[in-house]
């Protein structure tokens, strides 16, 4: 009997199962890795959402001065050579139209022909005679690219186009090769004009500023003004021109767009100055607030002080010297 009751004894405490001091205990074990997982899985969530927002705004930053860039090596580039003073047609002081070719009139005659200015800026204001979409950025500056493309280009009536040799060139639009050139030593190319700016809002995302161009377009068989956009979160560029003014090759120094001994209608203009480089400046925004971030960085690219903004946006300010390769000589 004794033997009977020591075994049903112990089948009782086989089956008995935990304590409730040891279920508190593996309660409270479960209880802490639960929270520590969730803990490292926000940090981890939130450390990918500042990534992805850094990555989106250098990559806006990157894509604009990219593109500005590409246009800015070539300025002055006519096809086969790199003189404005040789191109017939150009504006001239008292002719902005010496023969009469169908450039738009929406920003100017001036402002697809003068090719004696192959980059030109307006200084912390939008100043083309074309308005701007919306309106421009207070306190940002403007950049006109005068050139050629790279590549030679079929002929194509009503689009400007520039034949050219390595002494002489001429603007035409009537798609016929001009009577003074051999089609075997010259080439024919498109003529490009591109004026950046910024705006205060897109269309792609209403109430974001945004960097766009303003850009000749003559494929339409007359010449207009197309205005594009192209990099929603720009917020302000700015631009300064290095000079060379005693024909050494290299900068003496740097101007604001507009500086008197650049333009040929000052009388501070210096005839040997000649534009070699173009430093731009660039800030690039996040599309939207981020909660937990103050801006308090005291902005102040190029000549213009735009402070701090003490705002829940993310932004980069970036730069970079552009030198041309068509240098006018």
């Amino acid at each position: 009997m004794n033997n009977s009751h020591k075994k049903a004894t112990q089948s009782k405490r086989n089956i008995a199962g935990v304590t409730l001091v040891e279920l508190m205990v593996a309660l409270a074990i479960g209880s802490f890795l639960i929270i520590g997982a969730v803990q490292v899985y926000n940090q981890s969530r939130h450390a990918f959402v500042i990534n992805e927002s850094i990555a989106a705004v250098q990559e806006t930053a990157q894509f604009a001065v990219d593109t500005i860039e590409s246009d800015l090596r070539m300025a002055s580039n006519w096809g086969r050579n790199s003189r404005p003073d040789t191109v017939e047609g150009r504006s001239l002081p008292d002719d902005p139209n010496p023969l009469d070719l169908p450039a738009p009139a929406d920003c100017g005659v001036d402002w697809a022909l003068d090719l004696t200015r192959p980059v030109q800026g307006d200084n912390n204001a939008y100043g083309l005679a074309c308005a701007a979409s919306a309106a421009a950025q207070a306190q940002s500056d403007t950049l006109t690219v005068r050139r050629a493309t790279v590549n030679a280009a079929p002929l194509q009536a009503g689009r400007l186009q520039i034949q050219s040799t390595r002494v002489q060139g001429r603007i035409f639009a009537d798609g016929a090769v001009p009577g003074e050139f051999d089609p075997a030593e010259s080439q024919t190319h498109n003529l490009v004009v591109s004026s950046y700016y910024v705006a205060q809002t897109s269309d792609l995302i209403p109430g974001v500023p945004t960097l766009r161009r303003k850009v000749l377009d003559t494929a339409g068989g007359g010449a207009t003004v197309t205005d594009q956009e192209i990099a929603p979160g720009v917020e302000n560029i700015q631009v300064q021109f290095g000079v060379d003014i005693d024909r050494d090759n290299t900068v003496d120094q740097y101007v604001n767009p507009g500086d008197p001994i650049i333009d040929p209608a000052d009388a501070a203009y210096i005839a040997t100055a000649r534009i070699i480089t173009a430093r731009l400046w660039l800030i690039a925004r996040s599309i939207s607030v981020e909660p937990g971030i103050q801006d308090a960085r005291n902005y102040a690219p190029g000549d213009v002080v735009l402070g701090v903004q003490n705002d829940s946006f993310r932004r980069l300010q970036v730069s970079k010297t552009v030198l041309f390769r068509n240098a006018r000589t």
